[in-house]
């Protein structure tokens, strides 16, 4: 079932919506037994503006507690009660392998995005993300999403990932010192946030490839001005990349 957004309806007193209409307590007990679904979420997110307003405050909010709960809790350590780039745009992260398709991004490929049923993220991973001078920072990184066999680019996987209070994280502030200039054109595709280029700003170390298991010299990403990370690598041979794991 398709459904087209509703903007104009705010479920005010006066609003044909709300005859016979249920209230957030028991829409939550829903999606609670419904163990949050995420395609039932966005679907309810499109009746209308109301409806979309209770999916980003309160139901992928749930849903992101109960996809990865122990990372959920570390981003909300620091006191704050909701995340960069809001609830939904998380939600999306967890699910959703960005691909390459609009040719403004990753331009040596063509793979459209798709949803993952399950990907593991790893804060200790991230760290090889990151400059020496940077590494106090806390970074989550998704294991590589592989796409095989794409012709002369070889094995390609895309990779994933989000800062922990990114405004006042080292690589905003290394970023911001050394004047690197966001992408003219792309945006984040999860919340749609400008972006940084990372490998523009000499800011990708070698270990990250090593972390990916893949070549040095084909490793990129970006991060949006909210802390979403992605990224783009190609995978080395399973025999070059398990020695490259046992130099590291």
């Amino acid at each position: 079932m398709i459904l087209t957004k509703q903007y104009r309806c705010i479920h005010s007193s006066s609003c044909q919506c709300t005859k016979g209409h249920l209230s957030e307590d028991v829409i939550f007990l829903v999606f609670q037994q419904l163990n949050w679904n995420p395609k039932l979420i966005a679907t309810l997110s499109c009746v209308c503006k109301w409806f979309d307003d209770l999916a980003k405050r309160v139901l992928w909010k749930e849903f992101c507690k109960t996809r990865a709960p122990k990372m959920m809790l570390d981003l909300q350590s620091s006191g704050s009660h909701s995340v960069d780039g809001n609830w939904r745009a998380l939600g999306k992260l967890l699910i959703y392998c960005s691909g390459c398709s609009g040719g403004r991004l990753f331009n040596s490929v063509q793979i459209p995005g798709h949803f993952v049923y399950r990907t593991r993220f790893s804060r200790t991973s991230g760290k090889s993300f990151l400059l020496p001078q940077c590494r106090t920072d806390i970074l989550y990184v998704s294991d590589p999403c592989e796409h095989l066999d794409q012709g002369d680019e070889g094995d390609v996987g895309f990779f994933r990932g989000v800062f922990k209070s990114f405004l006042v994280s080292k690589v905003r502030k290394m970023l911001i010192d050394r004047a690197a200039k966001l992408h003219p054109t792309a945006v984040c595709p999860y919340c749609k946030a400008k972006l940084w280029d990372m490998l523009q700003a000499k800011m990708i170390p070698q270990s990250a490839s090593c972390r990916l298991g893949a070549y040095e010299d084909c490793i990129e990403y970006y991060v949006c001005l909210n802390g979403h990370m992605l990224g783009i690598c190609t995978l080395l041979p399973l025999s070059d990349s398990e020695e490259a794991s046992e130099s590291e």
